[in-house]
């Protein structure tokens, strides 16, 4: 009896732990809660795991509402308006099929370094400003390392104007 009462609470606080999460519950065996009976306590148990789901891509494109090249003190910048979708997309290829959708809507984007400065922005900056109205690609900024990208906020050359 008294290794049902451990497991039952074990199972409890794993529930516990879990409520309003929205992450998915995970298939590794330290995650899970192991549920013993007086009959399998002396016999190795195996951890209660969920069925697996397939995952559906929940956030579909389109993933740039607009984008709209404007002039400013530093030099030409093109801003890059993203969709609801867009600021929350996590399938594996979204941030590609956001990237063409930029060039459908600006041919003239094309180069190394806007590209990086768009995956910095698909990586970084939906994290850490999920609010900011654009994400502003400016070709006149140099091609630097991903760190460099990263340590300067997605604005290699200078600060955002």
């Amino acid at each position: 009896m008294h290794y049902v009462r451990v497991g039952m609470t074990i199972l409890l606080l794993g529930v516990v732990a879990g409520c309003g999460s929205d992450a998915e519950p995970t298939r590794s065996s330290a995650a899970a809660p192991r549920v013993m009976t007086s009959a399998a306590a002396s016999s190795s148990t195996k951890p209660v795991v969920p069925p697996s789901s397939s995952t559906t891509n929940a956030t579909p494109p389109p993933y740039i509402a607009r984008v709209v090249w404007v002039s400013l003190p530093s030099g030409r910048s093109l801003q890059v308006y993203p969709t609801a979708n867009g600021r929350v997309a996590t399938a594996d290829d979204a941030g590609a099929e956001a990237w063409r959708e930029v060039l459908r809507k600006a041919p003239d984007a094309g180069s190394r370094g806007m590209r990086a400065q768009f995956d910095c922005h698909w990586a970084f900056a939906r994290l850490a400003a999920p609010n900011k109205p654009s994400w502003n690609l400016e070709p006149w900024r140099p091609v630097v390392s991903g760190q460099q990208m990263y340590d300067t906020r997605c604005n290699p050359g200078g600060p955002e104007v």
